[in-house]
């Protein structure tokens, strides 16, 4: 991660040499001058991994020079980490507020309103899954007026939603914003697709033997989350784990309950799973290949449990509160398809009968309710990025890439083989 300080300025003649006078003074180490420039708004690590696949589509323009912040969240604390793994240029919360940009990337609105810049804004996850709950006027999470335009502040240049239905709840919640919307697609929908080939590479590098079966435990953050159930649950998945070596388990924990809680105390309220074989993936790695490297998913009413519908995996759900569901979501019609998984009853059973039960026709209809640009994200984003930046865009096809190989799951196979994708 490399800091960059006083940004906003690009002074300086043709071979001037800029010296650093003292502290505080401003050093100006950039060799390409004169870029359109791109701010990159990582509130939380969940919103730095969507935001991640956008600004991908900004790679090999050197027109172009993208920088990222971290304004402050009650969830940033893993956001420092995620950004050094990306090895980003961070111009720090201060001084970017400062700065003039051409183009704000953001998957949440808090800070938005200090920005000076165009915005364009997306959502974090699968479509809009849950509803604000003990408040008048309830609205889904992320189409709202304090989503949108918090503390009344202005428009956004642009309002990305994943599917044209979306546009109905957004005319009820904010109707102002609808002439910025538009309907863009979902990046992690297309990257899933793109990578359902390369199930047996990812399983082979997860270190899963033949004949093997991987289940995702998938839990969203929150009191009604799996995870909030999750000592309830913990003696029917390590006892499995303990009693049978054909199945291995991933458990994929929301980077805002390790943010809330801290790593630690994370990792040592699941110290027995581990111990036990049970794989914990971080907070920080990319979730998407272990789904796809799943035979079965045990979630809740979050995203990464409804990306599991692109998969073919059964689906049982630990957790799925209705009264905070959005009703049209496609989470919502997820609740009453899949099965219920119940702590008195031994797990082999309700995944043999999950696995009998499932039909993948049932579940085609939830995913299509993702996003209604399948396969389109990535042009139609980079459209409205460059025609925000008023750059024409690179004469290439912007195709969604294959998710990379997950590392091993652990013990106790911990040799799992990396085989390049």
């Amino acid at each position: 991660m490399t800091a960059i300080t006083a940004f906003e300025n690009h002074g300086g003649t043709d071979g001037e040499s800029h010296e650093d006078h003292g502290e505080g003074h401003a050093r100006q180490w950039l060799t390409l001058t004169g870029r359109k420039r791109v701010l990159v708004i990582v509130h939380t690590v969940t919103y730095g991994k969507r935001l991640r696949d956008v600004v991908a589509l900004l790679e090999a323009d050197f027109r172009v020079q993208v920088v990222f912040t971290a304004p402050p969240h009650e969830f940033g604390d893993g956001v420092a980490r995620f950004l050094r793994g990306l090895g980003s240029a961070v111009l720090p919360w201060d001084e970017a507020v400062r700065a003039d940009f051409d183009l704000a990337l953001t998957a949440g609105p808090r800070g938005v309103a200090e920005v000076r810049a165009p915005v364009i804004t997306l959502p974090h996850g699968a479509n809009y899954l849950k509803r604000l709950v003990g408040v008048p006027g309830s609205y889904a999470l992320g189409l709202g007026r304090p989503d949108i335009v918090p503390g009344g502040a202005d428009l956004p240049a642009e309002v990305v939603v994943p599917h044209r239905d979306d546009l109905r709840e957004l005319a009820r919640s904010c109707p102002e914003a609808l002439p910025s919307a538009a309907v863009v697609g979902d990046p992690a929908y297309d990257r899933i697709v793109a990578s359902l080939p390369l199930r047996e590479t990812y399983r082979r590098a997860l270190g899963l033997r033949d004949g093997q079966k991987l289940i995702a435990v998938t839990s969203t953050w929150g009191p009604r989350s799996l995870f909030d159930r999750m000592e309830t649950l913990l003696p029917l998945l390590m006892g499995e784990a303990a009693r049978s070596e054909e199945h291995r388990m991933a458990l994929l924990v929301h980077p805002n309950v390790w943010s809330g809680h801290g790593p630690w105390q994370v990792r040592a309220w699941l110290a027995r799973c581990e111990h036990l074989g049970i794989g914990i993936v971080p907070p920080e790695a990319d979730w998407r290949a272990v789904l796809i490297a799943a035979d079965w998913i045990i979630g809740d009413h979050g995203s990464v449990t409804l990306y599991g519908t692109l998969t073919g995996a059964p689906i049982l759900l630990a957790a799925s509160p209705e009264q905070e569901i959005n009703p049209d979501s496609p989470a919502a019609a997820l609740a009453v398809t899949a099965p219920a998984l119940s702590p008195a009853h031994p797990l082999p059973g309700q995944l043999a009968y999950a696995a009998a039960e499932y039909h993948r026709e049932d579940y085609e209809p939830i995913a299509a309710r993702i996003t209604s640009e399948p396969g389109r994200f990535n042009r139609n984003m980079r459209r409205l990025m460059y025609r925000v930046l008023g750059l024409g865009q690179p004469a290439h096809e912007p195709v969604p890439r294959p998710l990379p190989v997950p590392p091993p799951l652990g013990p106790p196979d911990a040799g799992g083989a990396q085989v390049p994708a």
